[in-house]
């Protein structure tokens, strides 16, 4: 219903150019207010230790830095803090950039994983194919950036590829696809009786530091509204505000 209602807005204000006012009198359908999915500690251990090599690598940041699918896939390597254990998350949701945590663990997998990455980038250096997609406005403002080392991805393809979008042979990040499939393997295998997915370790992420009573939950996500992040309070049955009542501390 709301699709249908935006399609119309849209036609007649940008294509038509006409007012339509009485359309903003109808109401607009209500979304469905449904938990999100969380994975105990328990079994987020379960899940990723079923995770092999680089797939480990990917999925932990989704429960150790709250980061989204395509936020961990797009990371380059300049976005690693290693010394002040940091991640930057660039245009994330909303085109908005962000600092998070990088857990002490995965500093080694992903020194480790960089010296890989290296290799290839050299390879591909020498071959020709190393200039990795860049936004249009930074492509044509640093020429040669695309080539640069920090601008390459941490989980680089594992084959070259041609851009659609300009006909140049590349090599972009891992495919979403291998990594969603990957993490649903490790919760079969885990016998986790929830449908459970790479977005619920950052459910869990948001849940596990809600518990351990950190107020920073919201900045770390990026969420725009408070509202989004105090779903999770729900989760934890700790009321709106995430405060306990008096009488259980009796």
């Amino acid at each position: 219903q709301n699709q249908a209602r935006n399609a119309i807005l849209f036609l007649y204000r940008n294509v038509l150019q006409q007012d339509l006012g009485w359309l903003g009198d109808v109401t607009r359908a209500k979304q469905s207010a449904r938990l999100p999915v969380v994975l105990t500690q328990a079994e987020v251990q379960s899940v990723l230790t079923r995770l092999d090599g680089q797939y480990w690598v990917m999925a932990s940041p989704l429960y150790g830095s709250g980061l989204r699918l395509m936020e961990c896939l797009r990371l380059r390597v300049k976005d690693l803090e290693f010394t002040s254990r940091e991640l930057v998350v660039r245009d994330g949701k909303g085109a908005k950039d962000r600092l998070t945590m990088l857990p002490e663990k995965l500093i080694p997998p992903l020194q480790r994983q960089l010296e890989r990455v290296r290799a290839v980038h050299q390879q591909d250096l020498q071959e020709g194919f190393a200039a990795v997609y860049l936004p249009d406005a930074l492509e044509r403002k640093y020429v040669h950036a695309n080539r640069e080392w920090g601008r390459q991805y941490v989980f680089p393809a594992e084959r070259r590829s041609i851009d659609p979008r300009s006909g140049v042979e590349r090599r972009h990040h891992v495919g979403e696809t291998a990594l969603q499939q990957a993490v649903r393997n490790a919760v079969r295998q885990a016998g986790v009786d929830k449908p459970a997915s790479c977005h619920t370790l950052r459910h869990s992420f948001a849940t596990r530091l809600l518990t351990n009573g950190y107020d920073t939950v919201q900045q770390l996500l990026g969420h725009q509204d408070v509202r989004t992040t105090m779903i999770y309070t729900h989760v934890l049955n700790r009321g709106g505000k995430g405060v306990g009542s008096p009488l259980d501390d009796l």
